[in-house]
């Protein structure tokens, strides 16, 4: 049984109404509400006709239908118009990060995480930069004492590694300025990833004559790349998600923290592809997120992903308003964080 134009016009009725109310959609609410050109029986048989294709769902407590995960795939993939945001939206979106831009990153991203919550009424998760796709803003070495030295590397999401030195001979001051201007020049801007065997030599090259601090350093700076696989989980907004009646079952609201308190699953929920991702129902593979539509994107630096954010909330979102507000604001974030480490 193939969908055809007019079940695709009921499908696409069903899913407007419910997103709007929440509450099942029976044949004669169509009827009255929308223009579908034919009379409820011949609605009625066209949803008995989509629920057999996987397109809607019967609730066991009403004779009404919602739509399944299948049917809002379609609707998101096919049929859904993105609504424009209106000009008052647009302006507070930007100045909302654009005040926020004299943070670092990671504030700078909570700040947004904060906005999204709000605008979209849901539950906003993060994963913060990860300081391997983090860059350096600053490295410095400093001195303790006469034998001991720190070497100190600050990333652009504002997390700082320290690393203790000992050497035999301590550098004169002087010296010590033209080191840590060798090490701004070859080091700051890059990523982890990008400090590299060539980097590291043309290193070496610039600091000869200085052999006891660079091999001190080296293991040091390894040592930082080496623990710089972290990130982290924030949640914004979590009572948003208690504004739908979806959750007001105790099992399903308890279900819900769970799963945002699982650092793990909220990390694998929020892989993605694609400038902004949906994943709805029971593509989402663990039992707390079955009855979720995730909406995740990247924030990136260079072109390079080094965060996403992601929307929680029931499956019937207003995925038009909700994916609009999300490519806004990713939009202004990505620029933000441009424009800082042009800074």
């Amino acid at each position: 049984m193939a969908i055809d134009e007019r079940k695709i016009k009921v499908l696409q009725a069903i899913i407007n109404d419910y997103i709007s109310t929440g509450e099942p959609v029976g044949s004669r609410t169509l009827a009255k509400k929308y223009d579908l050109g034919v009379g409820s029986a011949t609605i009625r048989n066209e949803m008995a006709d989509l629920e057999e294709l996987g397109y809607l769902e019967q609730p066991h407590t009403s004779a009404g239908r919602i739509p399944s995960s299948k049917g809002y795939r379609l609707y998101v993939d096919s049929l859904m118009e993105v609504d424009p945001l209106t000009l008052q939206e647009e302006l507070r979106i930007k100045e909302y990060i654009i005040n926020s831009a004299l943070y670092e990153v990671d504030k700078i991203v909570k700040q947004a995480s904060t906005l999204l919550s709000e605008l979209t009424n849901l539950t906003c998760i993060v994963q913060t930069p990860s300081v391997r796709k983090s860059y350096i803003k600053s490295i410095q070495l400093l001195k303790i004492d006469n034998h001991n030295l720190v070497l100190v590397v600050v990333t652009q999401s504002g997390l700082i590694k320290n690393n203790r030195i000992r050497v035999v001979e301590m550098p004169e001051q002087s010296e010590f300025q033209r080191i840590n201007e060798v090490l701004q020049i070859r080091l700051k801007n890059l990523t982890i990833e990008e400090i590299n065997l060539e980097v590291i030599n043309s290193l070496k090259i610039e600091l000869t004559g200085y052999d006891e601090i660079f091999n001190g350093m080296l293991p040091a700076l390894y040592e930082t790349l080496s623990q710089s696989e972290s990130t982290d989980i924030l949640v914004e907004g979590t009572t948003n998600i208690f504004n739908y009646p979806e959750y007001n079952n105790i099992d399903k609201a308890k279900e819900i923290i769970s799963l945002l308190n699982n650092k793990d699953c909220v990390i694998e929920l929020l892989e993605q592809s694609g400038d902004i991702s949906v994943k709805i129902g029971d593509e989402n593979f663990f039992p707390g997120a079955k009855e979720c539509s995730i909406i995740s994107a990247e924030y990136s630096l260079g072109g390079n992903a080094i965060g996403t954010i992601g929307l929680i909330g029931p499956r019937r979102i207003n995925y038009s308003k909700v994916i609009a507000i999300m490519a806004q604001v990713m939009k202004e974030l990505n620029k933000s964080i441009t424009n800082q480490r042009i800074e």
